[in-house]
């Protein structure tokens, strides 16, 4: 074979990992744009490596990206973004490829914006063996092999990473019809003021969380009922000024998001805003609304071609 069908036939090869590399990045991440850089860096690298001595492909890139992610996590950039309370995980549309394996409830689980969340609270290290161990199946001697550490700290991140996941889990998987119905339950309450129902329909310790549409530069968080429904029913009227911070009058979809219930704001084949719910035990335990338009891209490139359902709201 020569150097260019060699070459041909080694791009080719990344090629057929890059979906299942750039989950695992989004995993660790939470970004889709970073993973999206982690898993070009890793290409770059590909491309410059000795491949004839790369016995295991994927063993191999996957150790590249995994560690150039956990370099971004390190990195002070990162740790400034993400210690002043300014960072949400980017929302996928269900069926983008980045969200990668969903054969298991821990595989859908661990990509869900509630555990990418809870996953800030992991060290870099914990963070990567809970993705290795419970999304991809790596064994323990693989993991400690693939981030320099041995078996039994390898065991022991996992343990730990699964004990403060475990301890902050709001509930299990809700019934996608029920999780429908209670989503259109709040959205009508919430655009007819019916702050009583919006309450009835949230848990006594839920939690709303907006990224202010970028425009604040720090999340804002509400709890309790009460507060969370004044703040939804505000949010959810329509205005002349909300109309011309979004552009115009979108319509509201029904959608699902990282594996979650959700209602996007759609302006022509822009989405303009996204809110996705997290149900437990019948009622809505979690809000989080994203508009910034770089947390929306990718989302929004997914819902181009997508064939959207009618829309719940023709004109917002």
């Amino acid at each position: 074979m020569d150097s260019t069908a060699t070459d041909r036939f080694d791009t080719s090869r990344f090629e057929a990992s890059r979906n299942r590399l750039a989950s695992l990045a989004y995993r660790l991440l939470g970004s889709a744009d970073d993973a999206e850089d982690a898993v070009q860096d890793a290409f770059l690298r590909w491309e410059a490596a000795d491949r004839q001595l790369i016995k295991v492909p994927e063993a191999w890139l996957t150790k590249v990206v995994t560690n150039l992610c956990l370099d971004r996590l390190r990195s002070a950039q990162a740790r400034r973004e993400r210690a002043v309370g300014a960072w949400l995980p980017e929302p996928l549309l269900d069926g983008d490829p980045m969200l990668g394996p969903a054969d298991t409830f821990e595989q859908r689980e661990s990509v869900s914006l509630a555990v990418l969340t809870l996953m800030e609270r992991l060290s870099p290290v914990e963070r990567a063996v809970y993705v290795l161990r419970e999304v991809f199946s790596y064994s323990h001697a693989e993991i400690a092999r693939i981030l320099d550490i041995t078996e039994s700290a390898s065991q022991q991140h996992l343990h730990r990473a699964r004990r403060r996941i475990t301890a902050a889990r709001r509930g299990g998987e809700a019934d996608p019809a029920s999780a429908r119905r209670i989503v259109e339950e709040f959205l009508a309450a919430a655009s007819s003021g019916h702050t009583e129902r919006l309450v009835a329909l949230l848990t006594d310790d839920a939690t709303a969380i907006s990224d202010g549409a970028g425009l604040t530069g720090k999340l804002l968080r509400y709890d309790t009922p009460r507060r969370i429904a004044a703040i939804v029913r505000a949010g959810f009227k329509s205005t002349p000024a909300k109309r011309r911070l979004a552009g115009g009058t979108p319509a509201v979809h029904y959608a699902l998001v990282n594996g979650a219930p959700a209602i996007l704001f759609v302006l022509g084949d822009q989405v303009v805003g996204s809110v996705t719910f997290d149900i437990a035990n019948g009622r809505i335990a979690t809000v989080r609304g994203i508009a910034a338009p770089t947390r929306l891209a990718r989302l929004t490139e997914a819902w181009q071609q997508h064939t959207p359902d009618t829309p719940l709201i023709a004109q917002w």
